[in-house]
């Protein structure tokens, strides 16, 4: 099994115009609301916000939809 994501991993995942990357920037354990939607997380199914290096939009996702990246 691969290591959990943590803050500060690298890591890149899918968007409408291709895969982009970013950083972990914060770890959901708890149902929680980004720029106004609803996403579920929990200590069993976490969610990660990510930040875009390119444009430092915040995302969030589940640790499935990421890739970790070599630093």
């Amino acid at each position: 099994m691969a290591e959990p994501l943590t803050v500060g991993d690298r890591v890149s995942w899918g968007t409408p115009q291709g895969r982009t990357q970013g950083k972990v920037v914060e770890r959901k354990t708890a149902d929680f609301q980004l720029a106004g939607q609803k996403f579920t997380a929990s200590q069993d199914d976490p969610a990660f916000v990510v930040e875009s290096e390119k444009t430092g939009a915040h995302a969030a996702h589940k640790g499935g939809a990421l890739r970790r990246l070599a630093d």
